[in-house]
């Protein structure tokens, strides 16, 4: 029993002096703690891929009598995209004579039940600002093209009228490339988009006939009859790539101020003829004449000969 108890002792003695020797050792470094690694962020969903709605069986006809005239066309030599060139000579006389004819006429009446009258000159004083609004049945690569073309053709159209024509900022210019399902809906949009528009103003853009490829409309909002101040044109999405471009060329330059077409213009995209699909040199100069600072809006035909015959001799080398 002595030796058990002693044993017990020994035991504590030892533990209390472990316990002093350890209380008086220095601590042992610390281990370096190490900065937590960054975890990488979640993945970031992509969008959602834009998916066309498809078609209702009136728009894919259409889309089929589209594709037949523009067969029909090209075969006959029709919808040219050269521009025109020694084959379509024009004098300054036919410039003066075609830009009078397009500039101070309207292509239709109100009601788009006939032909329009005379009347004076119009065009934008303030900056052209588009936007494109695409229908959810139009897919992913046409909307990728159209909106690089019109960008394209804005860039040209500033460039020819030097005046301010851009695709940004709050819009007073909607492109609208739709089938015949999405045109009612994206006309509404627009109405309420632009200032002084209303979906009943564009109620003709909304009920086309078959044979009506694509339209526009400007309106003069402000204190001045004969300044725009918004556009809004259609294009049907039904139309095959170069009927498709050709509207885009003639509508968006109709929208400028040029809104009449002339059966006597050649080589231009403002003739019913279909000769031409895309926008002339000679398309070119009538878009310089519009926005010369020598015109003034509002000027009528007699007003602005004088001046017209002086410009279209600059612009074609002719005599002064």
């Amino acid at each position: 029993m002595k030796r058990y108890r002693f044993s017990i002792r020994s035991l504590a003695v030892t533990a209390v002096a472990i316990a002093i020797l350890s209380a008086c050792s220095p601590p042992p470094p610390a281990e370096p703690v190490q900065k937590p690694v960054a975890r990488p962020a979640p993945p970031v969903k992509p969008p959602a891929p834009v998916v066309a709605k498809p078609t209702s069986e009136k728009s894919a006809m259409l889309r089929s009598y589209f594709n037949d005239i523009q067969k029909n066309q090209l075969s006959q030599g029709l919808m040219r995209s050269d521009g025109g060139g020694g084959d379509t000579p024009f004098t300054a006389d036919m410039l003066a004579r075609n830009f009078e004819q397009i500039a101070f006429y309207n292509e239709y009446n109100a009601t788009l039940t006939g032909k329009g009258d005379k009347t004076s000159m119009r065009r934008w004083e303030k900056p052209v600002r588009m936007e494109i609004m695409f229908g959810e049945s139009v897919p992913p690569s046409e909307r990728i093209s159209d909106t690089s073309a019109i960008k394209a053709y804005a860039r040209r159209l500033a460039k020819v009228t030097q005046h301010p024509i851009s695709v940004s900022g709050s819009p007073n210019f909607i492109v609208i490339v739709a089938n015949e399902d999405d045109r009612s809906a994206l006309l509404d949009k627009a109405a309420r988009r632009l200032p002084g528009v209303t979906t009943e103003s564009l109620k003709t853009l909304n009920d086309l006939r078959r044979d009506t490829y694509c339209i526009v409309a400007a309106y003069a909002g402000g204190v001045d009859p004969n300044t725009y101040t918004a556009a809004v044109a259609v294009i049907r999405a039904e139309n095959p790539g170069l009927m498709r471009m050709s509207c885009i060329h003639e509508e968006i330059a109709q929208g400028l101020g040029l809104a009449n077409d002339s059966p006597t213009a050649r080589p231009s995209i403002f003739n019913d003829d279909d000769e031409f699909a895309l926008l002339t040199k000679h398309d070119e100069l009538l878009l310089k004449m519009l926005y010369d600072p020598r015109l003034q809006a509002g000027m009528s035909a007699e007003e602005a000969a004088p001046v017209t015959r002086v410009i279209t001799r600059e612009l074609t080398g002719g005599p002064v």
